[in-house]
């Protein structure tokens, strides 16, 4: 069945290439290393890149099972597993049995490591009020909520549900 048309379809085309390319420009910026590191230097937590962008999804998506996590961060589910365990090692992740499926072990976050990422997120919320800092609140929200509308409607294509 074809897609409703609305009166805004028309100017979409044309704003669909300005999006990927901030979406190329958001998802570039947060890749590179330096970023990751002048984020645990400002929290200061000495961890790993690779396993502080786990920890921070475990954290805000878990329990989630390691073939999930590998998933969601494009990578192989061996090292995803080989991080996870290292993350349980270091009291950061606790593993527990998922109750609807028992061969699936999910991870999800510890104490340790709960104050790690709450550490994160003070450091995060400092270095993004500087890039706010001449924005109205009203701008601030909106973008906030029209982001999570966003994301929520990539997840819904994906899961094939769009809505």
């Amino acid at each position: 069945m074809p897609a409703k048309k609305r009166v805004q379809d028309t100017h979409i085309s044309g704003e669909l290439k300005s999006l990927h390319l901030s979406m190329v420009s958001l998802v570039s910026v947060m890749n590179r290393p330096r970023n990751d590191e002048r984020l645990l230097q400002e929290a200061g937590v000495k961890l790993d890149q690779a396993l502080f962008r786990l920890l921070v999804v475990i954290e805000r998506v878990g329990p989630i099972g390691v073939v999930e996590l590998a998933d969601r961060l494009g990578r192989d589910y061996t090292t995803i597993s080989r991080q996870v365990a290292k993350l349980a090692t270091m009291e950061l992740i606790t593993r527990q049995g998922n109750p609807q499926d028992r061969r699936i072990r999910e991870a999800t976050i510890a104490p340790k490591g709960k104050e790690m990422t709450d550490r994160l997120d003070a450091a995060r919320e400092r270095m993004g009020r500087v890039i706010f800092e001449s924005w109205e609140p009203q701008e601030v929200s909106d973008l906030v909520r029209l982001m999570a509308k966003f994301a929520d409607a990539m997840e819904a294509v994906e899961r094939g549900t769009p809505e």
